[in-house]
């Protein structure tokens, strides 16, 4: 974005984010100031300026959230759609570097291009650019990712850092050995809360949804949603508050059996869990 008029003696820009000035007449002149001179403060450039830079975090913001949406149920993203999101900044610092899949679903790359003409271009584990071209990609979410480990290895090598959380995303898989009956997984019972509001918040803030009496992840795993719960106490409670069992549930409200529970569910849902549990008080010479 070019400097604009703001005013004698002044440009306005956008630099970083960040409403930036310079003066345009002087000893200083062409060159950036330390900071916004108080005749600006209020001026109407500068007002538009910050709403677009509200704007523009709010549009960052949705971007990764979308494709983190995209990446936790691993659906098919069409292909040109990436190519014509990826000439805008925000879109592109989402998808960049993320594990996608094409029409080989043992063949994993990450991602670093498209072009208008829809083509993918893919830094493949062998560390060639490769172009793809397949009609819908999937970035898988980790648990269902082969080799994972070696793709973790390979992304350090290359010193990708993803701005969606993928690859190095903690992981749970879910062991084979319950009982046909066992609904619960209690592993992170009895965490200890100063209130229940305290717990509602920390649940909040991880990006996750209270409802009544549970902290929920809704999760759309092979093909069917499925809803994760944890009990985080009832609503008005305002005394000290213990977390509660997980618990999965299908679209029509049936807590499922734990052998029911998916890969991609069962490790959403115990990183939830994970995630309330690492918040909880610790008494003072106690391990945590």
């Amino acid at each position: 974005m070019g400097w604009l008029s703001a005013g004698d003696g002044y440009e306005v820009a956008l630099v970083e984010g960040r409403v930036a000035a310079r003066a345009t007449s002087g000893r200083s002149a062409g060159r950036q100031l330390k900071s916004l001179p108080r005749a600006l403060k209020d001026h109407p450039e500068v007002d538009r300026l910050r709403r677009f830079a509200e704007w523009l975090d709010r549009h960052a913001a949705a971007c990764v959230a979308q494709v983190d949406s995209w990446m936790v149920s691993s659906l098919p993203v069409p292909t040109g759609l990436l190519a014509r999101v990826w000439p805008d900044e925000a879109w592109q610092s989402a998808l960049r570097d993320l594990a996608v899949v094409g029409d080989d679903p043992d063949e994993v790359g990450f991602l670093r291009g498209a072009t208008d003409s829809g083509e993918l271009r893919i830094v493949n584990l062998d560390g060639e650019t490769v172009r793809l071209s397949p009609r819908t990609v999937t970035l898988p979410h980790p648990v269902l990712l082969p080799d994972l480990e070696e793709l973790r290895e390979f992304a350090a090598e290359l010193g990708i850092v993803q701005r969606v959380e993928q690859i190095h995303r903690a992981i749970w898989r879910r062991p084979d050995d319950f009982a046909a009956k066992t609904t619960e997984v209690r592993e992170f019972t009895g965490g200890s809360f100063r209130s229940r509001f305290a717990l509602a918040a920390r649940a909040s803030s991880l990006g996750y949804r209270v409802s009544g009496g549970y902290a929920t992840a809704r999760v759309r795993d092979g093909g069917r949603t499925v809803e994760a719960s944890v009990w985080i106490g009832e609503p008005y409670w305002d005394g000290e508050m213990e977390l509660g069992g997980l618990t999965w549930q299908d679209p029509d409200g049936r807590a499922l059996p734990l052998r029911e529970v998916g890969p991609v569910a069962w490790s959403e849902g115990m990183r939830m869990a994970a995630a309330l549990y690492a918040g909880r008080e610790i008494e003072e010479g106690k391990d945590a």
